[in-house]
């Protein structure tokens, strides 16, 4: 039975059109960096409209920045649909079609988070028309988040409070990200960290007059090498392509001239760690090898983490929500390399899987589109989920 409250919604091309007419870029260069309220204050009109109670959750560091959370029903066994409103940044001589706006043509929907990942709230509203609203029972929850391209700050803030926001109400999550609407339920994390070494310059004729930080930096580098060595021979999972947690020397800056003893020397790596491997444990891990290797050196070290950065997603292959989602999919869940909020919403005890329409390939693109025919299969799946779930 078609919900009536939605009969003055747009069409699902409108849906789409209006989300990416309202943008939210999110950057790391405050130069570039948007707030999302527009893009949130628009989804809450539209489920507010057809009944949804919606609470805006401002974003403490910037209050041009917010999560949205819409719930329909009570009960304590509900569903939560979610996804991240901001998009990437933007290099306009690389687009042929204007990224703030869509362009239909060739079957296409283009545009600036067409496909990463705006259209998937459409494809939640599309859904909800041919639902009888009136017969949810366990809750409907929408989730809406800011930053998850750059701090993934909205996630955080939801994690956070979740009790509070209702979220204990649910048991199952769907996080809307690009993947073909094939499930995935495993991914690795990120944990990126300078380590900078501070010794003494001098002139490089004697090296008694100072202590050389580039030379303390190879001995960082040589305990980094065999830690990596020891973890990626006590972690290995061989669902992943890289089976192993990897870790690389991805930045190195010291000194300032040849005739000077360096002073200070900078180095930035990466860790992809496998599931069970937490960040906090790493971290404290690295630095108490760095600074045994560095005992009775005389050098200054500090670890600075480059981003919050997060831990490895991990959902088991036999919960419902995995089963649940293969069947109606006809696809087996899949591990992928990129990283999602997934994380987050696994921490507060939902069964999560990552599964959206549009291909992660066409993410973070000049030229981003997704194919129109891909929404009305991920529609009709995503109204299988909440009569699931919610009836």
């Amino acid at each position: 039975m078609p919900n009536n409250k939605l009969k003055n919604i747009p069409p699902l091309p409108s849906l789409i059109n209006q989300l990416l007419s309202t943008p939210s870029i999110s950057c790391t260069s405050v130069d570039i960096d948007q707030g999302n309220k527009p893009v949130i204050d628009l989804l809450a009109n539209w489920f507010e409209s057809i009944g949804f109670r919606c609470e805006i959750q401002a974003l403490e560091h910037d209050k041009n920045k917010a999560n949205l959370i819409a719930t329909l029903g009570q009960g304590n066994n509900g569903l939560v649909l979610a996804g991240h409103t901001d998009t990437v940044p933007i290099d306009e001589d690389l687009w042929q079609v204007d990224p703030f706006k869509v362009t239909e043509k060739d079957n296409r929907f283009y545009g600036l988070g067409s496909c990463d990942m705006k259209s998937f709230f459409a494809v939640i509203i599309e859904a909800l028309k041919t639902i009888d609203l009136d017969k949810i029972k366990q809750p409907l929850i929408i989730l809406a988040t800011a930053d998850e391209e750059t701090s993934m700050s909205g996630a955080k803030a939801i994690a956070r409070d979740a009790k509070q926001l209702g979220l204990n109400n649910a048991r199952y999550a769907v996080i809307g990200e690009p993947t073909n609407m094939r499930p995935i339920r495993m991914h690795k994390g990120m944990l990126m960290e300078a380590i900078q070494l501070t010794g003494q310059a001098g002139h490089s004729s004697d090296p008694a007059l100072g202590n050389n930080a580039l030379e303390a930096m190879i001995k960082v580098m040589n305990e980094l090498l065999r830690w990596r060595e020891e973890l990626q021979s006590q972690y290995h999972n061989p669902l992943f392509e890289i089976p192993v947690p990897t870790m690389n020397f991805g930045h190195i800056h010291g000194g300032d001239n040849p005739n000077r003893i360096c002073g200070s020397c900078e180095l930035q790596i990466d860790i992809r760690p496998l599931p069970g491997m937490k960040l906090a444990d790493l971290r404290t891990e690295m630095q108490r090898r760095l600074k045994k290797v560095l005992q009775n050196t005389g050098i200054q070290l500090k670890t600075i983490p480059l981003s919050d950065g997060f831990d490895a997603m991990y959902t088991d292959k036999n919960s419902e929500i995995v089963r649940l989602a293969e069947k109606l999919t006809g696809a087996d869940s899949e591990i992928v390399a990129f990283g999602t909020e997934a994380p987050y919403y696994n921490s507060i005890g939902l069964e999560t899987i990552v599964m959206g329409p549009g291909s992660i390939q066409q993410a973070h693109q000049p030229n981003e589109y997704i194919e129109t025919k891909v929404l009305n299969p991920a529609v009709d799946i995503i109204r299988q989920l909440i009569r699931h779930y919610c009836f």
